[in-house]
C-alpha cells in the first residue's frame, strides 16, 4: 500500500527498536533516575552546544502543552499560527495545562506567521486588564504546510519577543526535517535565535513514541518536574524513552532519517509537478507535498491503493483549487518505500 498520510503510520526504526529492547535487559532506577537517561541529558548538551534542562514526554501534544504552561500566566496570551498544532489538534491542552492561558490564532501565509503579525494583534489590546497578557508566540518548525523558517525569520521573532517581554516557543515535532531543509545545526535554529523552549520531535521521525522539551531559560525550567508529574508525564520506566532518543541521536540518525523522508519528498513532488494536471500547491520544503489535482485522479489514486489526506486550505495558505480540483497532502518518511513514489508518480500519469 502506498500510505502518504503521515510520517506517524510507519514503525519504529530498527536501531531505535533495538536500544529498546537492549534497554529491556536487568533493573535499572525508576523515574528518570537511570543511567541512560543521564548519557541523554549530556547528549542534549552536546547538541545544542551549552547546559539545557531537557524531559522527556510521551507525545508532541503534552511537549506542547506542558512548555507553553511554563511561559504564560493563566491570564496570558499566546500568538500562533490559526492552523498550527497547538491551535488544532490537542483538545484545548495548552490552555488545559496553562490554567486558561489564551491562545491567538493569526492567519498567516504559507503556514507561516511574522513578528508584525503579532504586533498588529497586540495593538488591539487596550482594554487593560480586560484583555489577556501577551505572553508568549509558538512557532512551527518545519510549519504544518511544510514551510520552513529561516534562520533569519525565527531571529526577527526571537528579537521581537525579547524586546516585548515575550517568550518563543517552537514546535519542533519536525524539527530534524526543518535542520536538514536549512543545513544548520541544532543551536542555531533554536537558542541562537531567541528560541526559549523547544518541543523536540522525535516520534514523526522514527521513534516508537517520545518527545523532549528542551529549555534554554532555565527559570522556566525551574518546577517542570512538578508539571510533567502532574501531567502523568513522568514514566516509572523512564529508561525506555531514554534508550529511544539515544539510539535516535546516536551516529547522527536521527539526521539521516530526517534527510532520507526530504529526499523522497522531493522526488514525490518534481514528478507530480511533471504531470500537466497536477499543481503543486506549495513548494516542498521538508517531507510534505501539497498537490492540486482533478477530483476525478483523487478518487482513482484511492481506489489504486493510494493513502493520503484531502486538505482544507484558506485563502492564505497556499494556491487555490479550482470547482473541480482538490487539494491533498502527502507526507513522505523515513521508511516510505521509493517503489511507492514511482508507483504513485505512474499512476498520476495513468489516471
Amino acid at each position: 500500500m502506498m500510505n502518504f498520510a503521515s510520517d506517524n503510520v510507519y514503525g519504529v526504526h530498527p536501531v531505535i527498536m533495538d536500544a529498546i529492547i537492549a534497554a529491556n535487559q536487568g533493573t535499572a532506577d525508576s523515574y528518570a533516575g537511570d543511567k541512560i537517561t543521564a548519557r541523554v541529558e549530556a547528549r542534549f548538551n552536546e547538541l545544542f552546544e551549552r547546559k539545557v534542562d531537557v524531559f522527556l514526554v510521551t507525545t508532541g501534544t503534552a511537549a506542547n502543552a506542558l512548555a507553553i504552561s511554563t511561559m504564560t500566566p493563566p491570564f496570558g496570551a499566546v500568538f500562533a499560527h490559526s492552523h498550527a498544532h497547538v491551535m488544532l489538534d490537542e483538545c484545548g491542552a495548552p490552555e488545559f495545562f496553562s490554567g486558561g492561558a489564551k491562545m491567538m490564532p493569526l492567519a498567516g501565509v504559507n503556514g507561516k506567521i511574522s513578528p508584525q503579525m503579532v504586533a498588529t494583534a497586540m495593538a488591539g489590546f487596550i482594554r487593560g486588564e480586560h484583555d489577556p497578557k501577551p505572553s508568549a508566540i509558538s512557532i512551527t518548525q518545519a510549519s504544518e504546510l511544510g514551510t520552513i523558517y529561516s534562520l533569519d525569520e525565527i531571529a526577527a521573532f526571537g528579537d521581537f519577543a525579547s524586546q516585548n517581554g515575550l517568550k518563543l516557543h517552537m514546535d519542533g515535532a519536525r524539527f530534524a526535517n526543518a535542520l536538514v531543509g536549512l543545513g544548520c545545526t541544532a543551536a542555531e535554529m533554536s537558542w541562537k535565535a531567541g528560541v526559549d523552549v523547544l518541543s523536540f520531535g522525535i516520534t514523526k521521525n522514527g521513534a516508537m513514541g517520545v518527545e523532549a522539551v528542551v529549555f534554554f531559560d532555565g527559570d522556566l525550567a525551574a518546577d517542570f518536574v512538578h508539571r510533567r508529574m502532574r501531567a502523568g508525564q513522568l514514566l516509572s520506566k523512564n529508561r525506555f524513552l531514554a534508550a529511544q532518543v539515544e539510539a535516535y541521536l546516536q551516529d547522527d540518525l536521527w539526521l539521516d532519517n530526517a534527510a532520507t523522508a526530504n529526499r523522497l519528498a522531493a522526488k514525490l513532488a518534481d514528478g507530480l509537478e511533471k504531470n500537466g494536471n497536477v499543481r503543486l500547491a506549495l513548494e516542498c520544503e521538508a517531507n510534505e507535498v501539497f498537490a492540486i489535482i482533478p477530483k476525478a485522479m483523487s478518487a482513482y489514486l484511492e481506489e489504486s491503493g493510494a493513502v493520503f489526506h484531502p486538505w482544507i486550505a484558506s485563502k492564505d495558505d497556499m494556491q487555490h483549487a479550482g470547482a473541480d480540483e482538490t487539494v491533498i497532502r502527502l507526507v513522505t518518511s523515513f521508511a516510505t518505500a521509493e517503489t511507492d513514489i514511482d508507483q504513485f508518480v505512474s499512476l498520476v500519469q495513468s489516471a
